[in-house]
């Protein structure tokens, strides 16, 4: 019995900061742009392969 006297006010204050964080995150616009990186995993980008091998498509 002693021990649920530790953790009600732990889990509260355990709430308490996910929430902070969470709303903290929205304020900062964590979640603006939801399909862009998935997106972005899916594109290939050639340019960065191109400069990497020191050759790119523009320059002879």
């Amino acid at each position: 019995m002693g021990s649920v006297f530790i953790l009600i006010p732990i889990s509260i204050v355990l709430a308490f900061v996910i929430g902070y964080f969470f709303w903290w995150s929205g304020k900062h616009g964590q979640f603006d742009d939801l399909e862009g990186p998935a997106h972005r995993i899916l594109m290939d980008d050639d340019s960065v392969h191109e400069e990497e091998h020191g050759h790119r498509k523009d320059q002879p």
